[in-house]
């Protein structure tokens, strides 16, 4: 029988860890089952954990530097100063190595783009569960554009895909890279969501680009130093097509075909 205990929040992250107690690893399987909402949180932290894995994973496995090694730090000074930092290293290390971790991290951290088009996606998968509270504020209140406005630092407007099926349902503030930034959602008659990502990023004027995660995609571009995502379920053509449209708009361009050649199939490619 399965444990019917409630499922708590630290019980989540152990399951993200793999470090759940056997006894509670069908319950809390169960529960996400039945949570949507939790499901959609466990899924975004596994996604983070895989990034700084992939990023970082071989910087850990490096070995520490003989000064940094206790038995050094006491022979060189054994007073209660030395004592105590060779405690404090001790503890960052077992920690997860997070110094030396750090000590590789200029080298090896994504640039601007990427970590804009993670955010996009992240914010994307995060929102598109929630069953309550996708957005902040809906899209009939008036304060909606001039408040994300303000906040992000560029005059906004929000698409219209109703030629997609995709009706706004509103838009909530989120933290950005290096300022506030704004996410609008869309949902289509058979409850797709998708999203459109804004928020600045000091970086040149790109062509659109193509990226994707697991059942998830996004089309992205940067223009007069802000990034837009258009994110949805994966599927790179309707993504494409989409995004054209939200693009012309958003520059008040007429409609036209010259930016199909502007898509890349990958990311950096």
């Amino acid at each position: 029988m399965v444990d019917q205990t409630p499922v708590t929040e630290y019980e989540l992250h152990l399951h993200v860890d793999g470090e759940l107690p056997a006894g509670r690893k069908e319950a809390v399987e169960a529960w996400l089952a039945n949570h949507p909402e939790d499901a959609a949180r466990v899924a975004s932290w596994r996604e983070h954990a895989e990034l700084v894995r992939s990023r970082f994973g071989q910087i850990a496995e490096e070995p520490v530097p003989d000064k940094l090694k206790l038995s050094a730090i006491m022979r060189t000074r054994r007073s209660w100063g030395a004592i105590a930092a060779a405690a404090a290293i001790a503890a960052f290390f077992i920690g997860g190595a997070a110094g030396w971790i750090g000590r590789g991290a200029s080298a090896a951290a994504p640039n601007e783009v990427e970590v804009f088009t993670s955010d996009a996606l992240g914010a994307h998968r995060l929102y598109i569960g929630e069953v309550r509270h996708p957005i902040e504020v809906k899209a009939e209140e008036d304060h909606l554009l001039p408040w994300l406005s303000r906040r992000v630092g560029i005059t906004l407007r929000a698409p219209d895909l109703g030629a997609f099926g995709l009706k706004l349902l509103g838009g909530r503030l989120l933290p950005g890279l290096a300022s506030p930034a704004a996410l609008f959602m869309y949902e289509g008659a058979n409850g797709e969501r998708f999203t459109v990502y804004c928020s600045r990023v000091d970086t040149a004027r790109t062509a659109f680009r193509y990226d994707d995660s697991n059942n998830f995609g996004s089309v992205y571009w940067i223009e007069g130093n802000y990034g837009w995502a258009l994110s949805g379920p994966k599927d790179r053509d309707r993504l494409k097509a989409i995004a054209r449209t939200a693009y012309e708009q958003l520059e008040n361009r007429a409609p036209s075909r010259s930016s199909d050649n502007q898509l890349l199939s990958r990311r950096g490619s």
